[in-house]
């Protein structure tokens, strides 16, 4: 059994791979479940710390306090070196990012019955897209904080070389395989050359053709679904009394996870309730009454979750109805909700796709491969579900066989595998 781990730190859902025998596992995380959804609630009423699904069960239940999700997406940015109030105090980012990462090595060892002071840590192709620099402080920043949890070293893996490895350890010929891991936080993309003969070697160099990503992922979908289709719901494109837009950077904030909390500061609420005072149209200030109660209730990652929830729904089905209960203005009336269809998901995140898209087909162009040349491509990430982004992918391959690996768990099986070869 090996005494090194691989752990996929993600921007939804963590992962934590190890060697045991013969094969690579995933290790139980919050009870049976091989996932850890990267969430922390400071519950304020009990003070206690909650993370993953117990975490958003906390939150939803309805307990005064403080929900974080999405702390990867702060690594490379210059919120990364800043802080937040929790229950009262400061707390640091980086710190923030350690509690987390500390809490996963820990329910990691719990589940092996060994500890780990080695570790092959996931990092996505780019953390910031076009800029190498901040690329290299956010792997360093990582880096640094993996080592204050106890890894006493650290290597660190391209997410989808990770999958790759884990989808060579079952396959029984030569392929060329497009590995398409579409994550929450990014899109990364690379062209292997994958073979049982040579998964044993350690430098896989000369069998990479091509890597590429770009910062995009479920959490944008997400996001720009809501901007799209729940935020008119509370006001989004109303107009006030002058004729110019109601304000839209509450409803970015609102609609991006790890800007949800500025909507709750009390400047924000002044302004608020000023432009409710400017605002004549019945009908708009009907809807600008949801966002002053959704404010009022910090309800943000309620709806957060539900504009996830709508997209991962659209994912199987063609038209939903998104039940939005918490959202009401003054007049008691009938429990708002939402119906979506399957055009209504591709029109708020097309741009999203074609950009995608254009990150793959760059990937083909620099490595020299045609389309026609690859075998196989393999989809990973829990994003990659997302039924018309796939589509696009799958079009620019069109021969390519078209494989689904673990959308959740092939990176952490194959960090496992990295760390068992790397520390044997």
């Amino acid at each position: 059994m090996s005494q090194a781990c691989g752990v996929d730190f993600g921007t939804s859902n963590s992962t934590v791979g190890w060697h045991r025998g013969a094969q690579s596992v995933l290790l139980a995380l919050e009870q049976d479940k091989l996932t850890l959804p990267s969430v922390i609630f400071f519950n304020a009423e009990e003070h206690e710390v909650s993370y993953g699904r117990a975490a958003l069960a906390n939150y939803l239940a309805g307990y005064e306090g403080r929900l974080m999700r999405s702390m990867k997406s702060l690594l490379g940015t210059s919120l990364i070196d800043g802080q937040t109030e929790v229950m009262g105090k400061p707390l640091a980012f980086r710190d923030l990012l350690s509690q987390f990462i500390g809490e996963l090595k820990k329910r990691a060892e719990q589940s092996a019955g060994q500890s780990f002071e080695h570790a092959v840590f996931g990092r996505p192709v780019h953390f910031i897209d076009d800029n190498r620099q901040a690329d290299q402080i956010a792997q360093n920043t990582l880096e640094d904080i993996a080592h204050a949890v106890g890894f006493k070293e650290v290597h660190f893996q391209f997410e989808p070389i990770a999958a790759a490895f884990d989808y060579e350890s079952r396959i029984e010929k030569e392929e060329l395989v497009l590995i398409a891991d579409i994550g929450g936080g990014t899109s990364d993309f690379s062209l292997v050359r994958l073979a049982p003969e040579r998964a044993h070697l350690l430098d896989r160099r000369d069998d990479i053709l091509g890597n590429g990503g770009i910062h995009i992922g479920g959490t944008d979908f997400d996001k720009y679904l809501s901007l799209t289709h729940i935020m008119p719901l509370l006001g989004l494109g109303g107009r006030l009394a002058n004729q110019t837009d109601v304000p839209s950077s509450y409803y970015f904030n609102l609609a991006t996870w790890h800007t949800i909390n500025l909507a709750y500061t009390q400047k924000v609420w002044r302004e608020l309730q000023d432009v409710y005072r400017d605002i004549q149209s019945s009908d708009v200030r009907q809807r600008f009454e949801r966002l002053l109660n959704l404010v009022e209730d910090r309800d943000g990652h309620w709806l957060a979750i539900k504009s996830e929830e709508a997209k991962i729904l659209l994912s199987d089905q063609d038209a939903i109805n998104l039940p939005l209960e918490r959202l009401r203005s003054k007049p008691v009336s009938v429990p708002c909700s939402l119906i979506l269809e399957q055009e209504g998901l591709q029109s708020a995140i097309g741009h999203l796709s074609r950009d995608i898209a254009q990150a793959v087909a760059k990937v083909l162009q620099q490595a020299g491969i045609r389309p026609d040349q690859v075998d196989t491509v393999f989809f990973t990430g829990g994003s990659s579900g997302v039924r018309g982004l796939r589509q696009q992918i799958a079009a620019i391959v069109p021969n390519a066989r078209k494989v689904e690996g673990d959308l959740f768990g092939s990176i952490g099986a194959g960090l496992g595998l990295d760390a068992a070869r790397r520390f044997a």
